[in-house]
């Protein structure tokens, strides 16, 4: 569920608006999205900075841990609007990364340290293990 109808309305203009670049980077975020949006009390909210990224970030209601504002960011990394990536990062402590797929990044969450994923290129399974670090960061916050 999205906090403000009208984040939810500026992210489906922009996928609207999404035509160059590889399809499968757009399926992927819209899949995460889909994802984020099935998630009990998962909130959504949208931030656009055309020609920086555009960042799709989750909380939860009521989170167990308050001083964290989100679980995840997923970002359409848009400095090149014809060859768009994601970037899908995480507070560090939130999640484990046992594949070592994601990149450590030293205050690269709002200041706090994350473990980031860029995803590039069409891969199922990074796809699978990003999703599997969604619903991991979702218990973190939620308390589960």
């Amino acid at each position: 569920m999205f906090a403000d109808k009208n984040d939810k309305t500026e992210l489906n203009k922009l996928l609207e608006e999404w035509t160059d670049g590889a399809p499968e980077i757009k399926k992927a975020f819209i899949g995460f999205r889909d994802h984020l949006e099935t998630l009990d009390n998962a909130i959504l909210s949208f931030v656009g900075r055309p020609g920086v990224t555009y960042s799709l970030r989750a909380t939860v209601k009521d989170p167990a841990i308050q001083d964290k504002p989100m679980f995840v960011m997923a970002d359409i990394i848009d400095d090149d609007p014809a060859d768009r990536w994601l970037s899908v990062c995480f507070f560090n402590e939130m999640i484990q990364d046992p594949d070592e797929l994601g990149d450590f990044v030293p205050g690269g969450l709002l200041g706090a340290d994350a473990h980031c994923f860029d995803y590039d290129q069409a891969d199922d399974d990074l796809e699978k293990y990003i999703i599997a670090r969604i619903n991991e960061a979702h218990a973190a916050m939620s308390g589960v």
